[in-house]
């Protein structure tokens, strides 16, 4: 079958257009990174217009590549950052302040004020999720709260509030001449503000935080058709049929279609999702209950969720702050300079502690500093911090669902760092295996695009274009194990109780 699935990846740091031949091969790419905003301690934005100027921009560099017309393209599909909000005037398109991302902090004090009436877990039995700063709801209450004239504008249905994939999709199929406003199951699922059995926004809780029905959009499945690209753009009139939260498009991309297969996602966070069935999975031990995916008319899938906030942002950490590399690259090679972390462990609780601790009051630490540690130790460590927050998602993973991992599918751009990937393997005991098509947050995202228009036949047709490049087997024996886990969590601790305030 000829043609293309093209699918948009608006991620954290940049903005992609993937280009995915029925083989379920990419053709082509282009990539674009926009500028991070950080106006005080805590607080990270993106300018909205800012990202979809870079949409435009990637989706004509890869049909240019490729030489591919809009009649070449049978679907689009959209995947985004998750959290990361935006209110925008329904008649001009026209953000009210910029998109508030799903690292900022700002929220804390509403997050505070709902927890004093029932505790952190107080909307969790509907939603999935604890109270806490990383989600979309407090984020647009937020807005609304400290940009004037904004509650009563969104309560008379003149503001449009969404996730990115939202945004995009409404410009995408017309803006303010016409633009749809949807959103799908897996994006609704981290706003808070949706019923996980019912897959409807709760009224209630919406009242409660603040948000008003009006200005959020209609929830949808995964795959299906939404609308069609505006007839005066780059993909003029093709159906836009596929939308995924970006750790749902990469749990889609690599095939977890089955209850106890799990997925990770190395990117600017650690994001681990394991597949619980038709039945959403309560957490007693930190995670998130989330909708996994959702095809056409089919019941939704949920998963549990380990959300950690800083692996990859780490190594641009000590690049830009520090200076300690000059490209993220790097850090592989300087991490081989040496054997082990010489003593040395980084805890990088920039923004808090995510899975399992949700601690707010956390912030980074590096500890067991002595004149022997060096560079390379340094960097060593950084890759060990993500391994080792890795392994303490899986256990609290193991203590809700009762499963025991097998593997570990990894995917997203720091696994192409082979070390980090052995020293996964050497942390959690079990296999972890790098597939053909790492960047497989896109390839779900053109996935769900593809079945929705019948370019591909259902799931089974992603599980067969599913292939393995290669399997990190563990090298380190229980005691090396224990030994490590039990000075990283002495490390966790040093971290806890530092911000008294949010001031």
């Amino acid at each position: 079958m000829h043609g293309y699935v093209a699918a948009i990846d608006q991620g954290t740091t940049s903005t992609r257009c993937l280009l995915v031949g029925h083989d379920g091969r990419p053709a082509a790419s282009h990539q674009l990174e926009h500028t991070q905003h950080l106006p005080r301690p805590g607080w990270v934005e993106h300018d909205p217009d800012e990202i979809w100027a870079n949409t435009r921009q990637v989706v004509a560099a890869a049909l240019a590549r490729e030489d591919v017309r809009a009649a070449d393209v049978v679907a689009v599909g959209i995947t985004n950052q998750r959290e990361t909000t935006v209110v925008w005037e329904r008649s001009t398109g026209k953000p009210v302040h910029p998109a508030i991302v799903w690292q900022d902090t700002r929220t804390q004090r509403i997050c505070d004020r709902l927890a004093a009436n029932g505790g952190v877990d107080r909307f969790r039995r509907t939603t999935g999720l604890p109270l806490a700063t990383y989600f979309a709801g407090p984020k647009a209450a937020w807005i609304l709260d400290e940009v004037d004239g904004a509650r009563t504008a969104a309560t008379n249905g003149d503001l449009l509030f969404g996730t990115m994939d939202t945004y995009l999709l409404w410009q995408v199929t017309g803006g303010p001449d016409g633009g749809v406003h949807v959103t799908d199951a897996t994006n609704a699922s981290r706003t808070m503000l949706m019923d996980l059995r019912t897959l409807d926004w709760d009224e209630e809780i919406c009242a409660e935080m603040g948000v008003p029905l009006p200005m959020l959009p209609a929830i949808r499945s995964s795959a299906e058709v939404y609308g069609h690209a505006r007839e005066s753009g780059l993909l003029g009139g093709v159906p836009v049929s596929g939308i995924l939260g970006d750790q749902q498009a990469a749990t889609f991309g690599q095939a977890c279609f089955e209850p106890g297969e799990a997925k990770n996602t190395y990117g600017t966070g650690n994001f681990l999702l394991l597949n619980t069935g038709a039945e959403p999975v309560a957490s007693e031990h930190g995670l998130l209950t989330t909708v996994a995916y959702r095809v056409g008319t089919a019941d939704p899938v949920y998963a549990l969720e380990g959300s950690i906030a800083v692996t990859g942002s780490l190594v641009q950490w000590l690049r830009d702050n520090l200076g300690l590399i000059r490209d993220a690259s790097e850090i592989e090679t300087l991490a081989r300079t040496v054997d082990d972390n010489g003593g040395a462990y980084v805890v990088p609780a920039f923004s808090g502690l995510f899975a399992p601790y949700w601690r707010p009051d956390a912030r980074g630490v590096i500890v067991g500093l002595t004149r022997f540690v060096n560079r390379g130790h340094l960097a060593r460590a950084a890759l060990e911090a993500t391994a080792f927050q890795t392994r303490e998602v899986v256990d609290a993973m193991r203590a809700d669902s009762g499963v025991d991992l097998r593997e570990l599918r990894v995917d997203g751009g720091m696994v192409v760092d082979d070390l980090l990937m052995q020293i996964q393997a050497d942390v959690l005991g079990v296999p972890v295996v790098r597939p053909v098509v790492t960047e497989t947050t896109a390839m779900g995202a053109a996935y769900a695009a593809g079945i929705a228009v019948g370019f591909w036949d259902g799931l089974d047709d992603v599980r067969r274009r599913w292939a393995e490049d290669r399997r990190f087997e563990p090298a380190r024996d229980d005691a090396w194990r224990d030994r490590e886990l039990h000075r990283w969590r002495k490390a966790v601790e040093r971290s806890l109780d530092w911000v008294e305030d949010d001031g």
